[in-house]
């Protein structure tokens, strides 16, 4: 039973209720009663300050069986918009959502600078543009979130991005004065693990989610939280060593994770073997389609390593569920079992390894998502994937 003072019990009742709310669609009061444990008078207490507050609307359901009709309440999902955006090199991503986490539009616009002034700029006017767009609706713009590439401390200041070139910056204060809103930043890897979670594993309560682009991140929700870290950094699992003395990495070290299992290092080594600067995804396709020797000896060197740290990880995690975010993975084919034909050892624990069906908008769809937590004050979230408005 949950003590405490009454508008603490009443805070944790809320998120409760409208947590049930969004994982059932449309829900009775007595069977919100039902799942929640809660009594009829709290659920008609709770329900009638959601509704004044315009977060949840009453639906009377049509249906021809005997009785009363019964009134559903579901979420007024229009009520307010999340923006999510995805601030990689050379593009950045925007998605608007509603409170259901159901996409309104997503833009993606080339970026041909690293120059931090220009990108907040763009970055002011593109949100300034949305917050007037939506001013109409009840709550407006519920939420910001940027996802970054990089190194982003516990009080939300970057610390450090590679391929900009960023160290020390505060985007978040900066945006925060031009804009007049709470802005929040976030590791690119722990929104995509936020988005597996919110969106596709719901009965998962330790996911851990690695990216493969540019290098290897790895985003971690423990006991359905962010796992950080002392300072933030936590999940720079890329820079583990697989090979001793191997490859130099940017980092310093020699023989990273990242240097020989990253979709990188797999592009890298066939634009050398084939001569073809740069090579693409298509390629990869197409040399695929033709049983091209060269790709399938790339491909497997790079399921090989891939597994190595994928046993490393999982032997010091003991995750619920494993989900890899790669789409030269997506390519090749029976990618997932040579996986687990590699990860052989007794004493490795986890329930499932996946590949990732999200892709690259998993990213800007767990800071939509993140926004959506942080405005209803719903720690864990269910909400639906493959809808669009």
């Amino acid at each position: 039973m949950i003590t405490g003072d009454a508008s603490y019990i009443k805070k944790i009742n809320r998120a409760l209720i409208i947590r049930e709310i969004l994982k059932e669609g449309m829900i009775s009061r007595a069977d919100l009663s039902k799942i929640t444990a809660l009594t009829k008078a709290t659920i008609s207490a709770q329900a009638a300050d959601l509704l004044e507050e315009e977060l949840i609307v009453e639906t009377q359901l049509e249906h021809s069986a005997v009785g009363r009709k019964p009134i559903m309440l579901s979420l007024n999902a229009e009520a307010g918009y999340a923006l999510g955006i995805d601030l990689d090199f050379g593009q950045v991503s925007f998605m608007l959502s509603n409170l259901s986490g159901v996409p309104v539009f997503t833009e993606t616009i080339p970026l041909d600078t690293e120059d931090y002034t220009e990108i907040l700029q763009l970055l002011i006017q593109y949100i300034t543009a949305c917050q007037a767009k939506y001013s109409e609706s009840r709550y407006g713009i519920i939420g910001i979130v940027i996802a970054i590439h990089g190194l982003v401390t516990t009080d939300e200041t970057i610390q450090y991005v590679p391929r900009f070139q960023w160290a020390s910056v505060d985007l978040k204060a900066d945006l925060e004065k031009a804009v007049g809103t709470s802005i929040h930043l976030e590791n690119n890897a722990n929104l995509s693990a936020f988005a597996e979670r919110a969106f596709i594993h719901h009965q998962t309560d330790n996911l851990l989610c690695v990216t493969l682009y540019s290098g290897i991140g790895l985003g971690m929700m423990m006991d359905n939280k962010f796992f950080r870290g002392h300072d933030g950094f936590a999940g720079e699992i890329g820079h583990m060593i697989v090979v001793p003395s191997g490859i130099p990495c940017a980092c310093g070290n020699q023989g990273c994770w990242e240097k020989y299992a990253s979709e990188t290092s797999v592009f890298e080594q066939l634009s050398e073997r084939k001569q073809v600067e740069p090579v693409t995804y298509e390629h990869v396709r197409n040399w695929l389609e033709k049983q091209d020797v060269d790709t399938q000896e790339t491909m497997e060197q790079f399921i090989y390593y891939l597994a190595i740290g994928l046993n490393n990880m999982i032997n010091m995690y003991n995750p619920d569920v494993v989900v890899i975010e790669s789409e030269l993975l997506q390519l090749y084919p029976a990618s997932l079992p040579k996986i687990h034909s590699h990860l052989h050892s007794k004493i490795s624990h986890y329930r499932e390894l996946t590949l990732s069906g999200m892709g690259h908008s998993s990213c800007v769809m767990g800071a939509c998502a993140l926004a959506i937590s942080r405005f209803l004050d719903v720690p864990v979230l269910n909400l639906p994937y493959g809808n669009e408005a």
